[in-house]
């Protein structure tokens, strides 16, 4: 391989990661004052997210969805937990096994919320069809194909 060769592969503007990288973390960044409103994280919002959805959830499956592990959920789990947000119980048939669903102040945080999506989205400059192949190519990437 040559030096040349190695020179290009390794600067920053050849890198597709460092693009989905900062992208993610400018538009993460654009949820940050209306969930500080909540007082809530961005990660915490998604698993809401996830649970106003369907309500009940295993942690396996909110770690699938979120692309997040055990050991960073459950930490964040028990936080919502304490906050009155979420009940965590294990199954009857699997203790292994760790459902967690929404109280009734969990359910409200979603009034609470509803408004953030159109805020965010409006401070997006793509159009529709930019954001529909973005949102495409971005779960194509996730899933590995």
């Amino acid at each position: 391989m040559s030096d040349v060769y190695i020179d290009e592969a390794l600067k920053l503007d050849n890198q597709l990661c460092f693009p989905l990288y900062a992208a993610a973390r400018q538009v993460v960044s654009l949820y940050t004052p209306y969930l500080k409103e909540l007082g809530l994280t961005y990660t915490q919002y998604i698993v809401f997210l996830v649970l106003w959805e369907g309500e009940a959830v295993t942690v396996g499956e909110l770690c699938r969805r979120l692309y997040l592990d055990n050991g960073t959920l459950t930490p964040l789990l028990k936080k919502l937990e304490a906050a009155g947000y979420i009940v965590r119980e294990r199954g009857s048939e699997d203790e292994r096994v760790v459902t967690v669903s929404l109280t009734d102040d969990g359910r409200a945080m979603k009034e609470r919320a509803a408004h953030i999506p159109f805020k965010v989205g409006s401070c997006i400059a793509l159009s529709d069809e930019e954001a529909d192949t973005m949102y495409r190519l971005l779960y194509k990437l996730l899933r590995g194909e």
